[in-house]
């Protein structure tokens, strides 16, 4: 089946479907391979016969600087010898930085400062010319007094000398409101002029800022080093595990093959043993006569014909019973059928099967979507399936580099003390069996419908 896929470079729907995750990127990560592959032969083959194209009228063009050597001309920062590091880039950038910074911060503070003293001699002057008029006034009017008026409001000369108070006293204030805006406005006249004692100032805040901004840095590149000490530990750590799966993922298909070579040598011996015996007696049995090439041919055409995937449920039915034979779904000890086989059921029932059963809990369903098998898997937080491909030579999960089985019995078999996955240790450990009468494999067991023509 990946070979049927990596030859059209297609995937059905519902094939897709049908897959686990880890089959789904065992998939991808081949057809990814097989394009690189074909784009490199066509490469390769193209690569001779390669017409340069010209450029078009009217269109943008990008030409580089060429060197010497007649290529491109390429300068990679800090093979020059005149070129700065990137320590000393970073150092000079932060210099720049802290001298504005601190010539923001001595204007804002010369500022403050020359309007803090403003403040206070505007006040004290205020306080002299209120003292001034208040005791201008008392004199006023000890002398109306004296002179005889008590009536000072009633008195020409005593409205006048008020008046005169009361217009200097408006005077003051409007002196005083022009000098508070001129105060908040500063111009350039009213700056001070002490240039020497600001660079002074500047040079010593920019020091003190450059040398926060390396502590800085030097905590930061702390904490960076840090970081990446656990991130190196935590990786080395992923890989060691992954190697030890891997390790154990090889070991398991070296006892595989171990077990299948031994059982086949097995098989050989007795079968030896047998024919050996039975050649002495009188009973044996003439050799089975080789398939016609007609056969052959009709059956090459049959396989030829069928389609990707099965076009309804009937043609699963049909593709059954040339399985069947093989005892697929059949508990050997018992000669019936397996408690986890079911029937071409989709993955909605196949997961309403599952969904109350325990983890670990599993059933081998016939795939309306493909021609094969799928183990439905119950995990922790859903349901699993799993893809079991058919062939030739046996039967295993879909995918490249799969520990091939001769039946789906010695599949489950296998996978009930050896997880499917690595990564997610799937052990088949409880049957789920049928929950229906008649079972949902019925159609799958009925005898095969022939028609005949009497003659």
């Amino acid at each position: 089946m990946l070979q049927q896929i990596l030859q059209t470079m297609t995937v059905d729907p519902d094939l897709l479907a049908e897959l686990s995750d880890e089959q789904k990127a065992i998939l991808f990560v081949k057809i990814r391979e097989e394009q690189v592959r074909r784009y490199n032969d066509f490469e390769k083959k193209n690569q001779d016969d390669r017409i340069p194209r010209k450029p078009k009228k009217g269109r943008k063009n990008v030409d580089f600087l060429v060197g010497r050597d007649g290529r491109e001309w390429v300068w990679v920062m800090g093979e020059h010898k005149n070129d700065k590091s990137i320590e000393e880039m970073i150092e000079i950038e932060i210099q720049e930085r802290a001298l504005k910074l601190a010539e923001k911060e001595i204007e804002e503070e010369e500022t403050k400062e020359f309007r803090r003293k403003e403040e206070a001699e505007l006040a004290r002057k205020l306080e002299e010319k209120k003292k001034k008029y208040e005791d201008e006034q008392e004199h006023w009017e000890n002398e109306l007094r004296y002179l005889g008026y008590i009536d000072i409001r009633s008195h020409v000369l005593a409205r006048e000398a008020l008046r005169k108070v009361m217009a200097e006293k408006q005077k003051v204030e409007e002196e005083e409101r022009i000098r508070g805006w001129q105060l908040w406005h500063p111009s350039v006249e009213d700056k001070p002029r002490s240039m020497e004692r600001l660079v002074k100032d500047k040079n010593r805040r920019s020091s003190e800022i450059f040398t926060e901004f390396m502590c800085k840095r030097e905590e930061m590149e702390k904490i960076a080093e840090q970081n990446i000490k656990e991130v190196e530990t935590s990786w080395q750590k992923q890989e060691r595990k992954a190697k030890k799966a891997e390790e154990e993922v090889k070991e398991l298909a070296r006892r595989a093959r171990i077990k299948y070579k031994n059982s086949l040598r097995k098989s050989a011996n007795i079968i030896n043993a047998v024919s050996a015996f039975s050649g002495n007696g009188t009973n044996q049995k003439p050799p089975v006569p080789p398939k016609s090439a007609e056969l052959k041919i009709s059956m090459a055409n049959a396989v030829k014909k069928r389609p990707p995937s099965p076009p309804n449920k009937q043609a699963v039915v049909e593709w059954f019973l040339e399985e069947r034979p093989k005892g697929v779904g059949t508990d050997p000890r018992t000669g019936k059928e397996a408690v986890w086989f079911h029937g071409v059921i989709c993955r909605l029932e196949a997961e309403n099967y599952l969904l109350n059963m325990t983890l670990g809990s599993y059933l081998v369903r016939a795939s309306e979507r493909v021609w094969g098998y799928t183990i439905s898997y119950r995990a922790e937080d859903r349901c699993k399936h799993f893809l079991v491909d058919t062939s030739d030579q046996g039967y295993q999960f879909f995918g490249a580099n799969q520990v091939v089985h001769r039946s789906l019995t010695d599949l489950v078999n296998f996978h009930m003390s050896n997880p499917i996955t690595v990564t997610g240790g799937e052990l088949l450990r409880s049957p789920v069996g049928q929950i229906k009468d008649p079972p949902d494999y019925h159609e799958l067991l009925r005898p095969r419908i022939t028609e005949s023509t009497a003659l």
